[in-house]
C-alpha cells in the first residue's frame, strides 16, 4: 500500500504544471527523465492493482507476454518525434501521455517482468538496445529538425543520450554474460 501511495504522489508531482513545463522544456529531460519516471510511478502502483484485480492479470497476462507487448507498444510510441510534439501542443495528448505511460505501461511492466523467462527478458533487453541505437542515429544524423518544439541541438543531444543509454545496456548485458553472480550471493 505504501508503494501505491508513493506512485500516486510521484504521478501528481509530475503532473504539476511547473514541474511538467520544466521537464518538457528540455528534450532529453522530457524523453529520458519524465517519461521513465511516469513508467516508474505506474510500476509503484502495480502491486496494489495486482492485489485488487488478481483474476484480471491471471486471465489476460498469465505468461507475461501480453503485458510486455503493451508496455513495448506504449513506450515505443512515445519515442516517436511526432508523439512528443503532440504531447506539447495538445492538452489531451499530454493527459494521454501521463495515463498511458503510468497505467498502460508501468503496471503491465511490473506484472509481466517476473513472469517472463530469462530468454524473453534477454530478447526484450537486446531489442531496446538496438532500438536505442537506431533512434540515437536518427536523432543525431537527421539533416532536419524532427520535433517542431525543440531546437536541432537538443535533438542531437537526445540522440547522444540514446546512444549512451544503449552503451550502458550493452555493458550490463556483457556483465551478466561473463560474470558469475553466484559468487556474490
Amino acid at each position: 500500500m505504501k508503494q501505491y501511495t508513493y506512485g500516486i504522489l510521484l504521478l501528481i508531482i509530475l503532473m504539476l504544471p511547473p514541474v511538467s513545463n520544466l521537464m518538457e522544456s528540455i528534450m532529453i529531460v522530457h524523453m529520458h527523465m519524465q517519461m521513465p519516471l511516469l513508467v516508474f510511478a505506474g510500476f509503484l502502483m502495480a502491486n496494489y492493482v495486482q492485489i485488487r484485480f488478481p483474476s484480471f492479470f491471471e486471465k489476460w497476462n498469465s505468461n507475461g507476454l501480453p503485458g510486455i507487448m503493451l508496455f513495448m507498444i506504449i513506450s515505443m510510441y512515445w519515442m516517436l518525434p511526432r508523439a512528443m510534439d503532440e504531447a506539447l501542443n495538445s492538452q489531451s495528448m499530454e493527459l494521454f501521455k501521463f495515463f498511458s505511460l503510468s497505467f498502460l505501461a508501468g503496471i503491465p511492466l511490473r506484472d509481466s517482468w517476473n513472469k517472463l523467462y530469462s530468454k524473453g527478458k534477454a530478447i526484450i533487453f537486446i531489442s531496446y538496445t538496438v532500438i536505442f541505437v537506431g533512434l540515437g542515429w536518427l536523432y543525431i544524423y537527421s539533416p532536419m529538425q524532427l520535433c517542431n518544439n525543440y531546437l536541432l541541438i537538443e535533438q542531437i543531444t537526445l540522440g547522444w543520450g540514446f546512444i549512451t543509454t544503449a552503451l550502458c545496456m550493452l555493458t550490463y548485458m556483457l556483465y551478466l554474460t561473463f560474470m558469475d553472480s553466484s559468487q556474490y550471493e
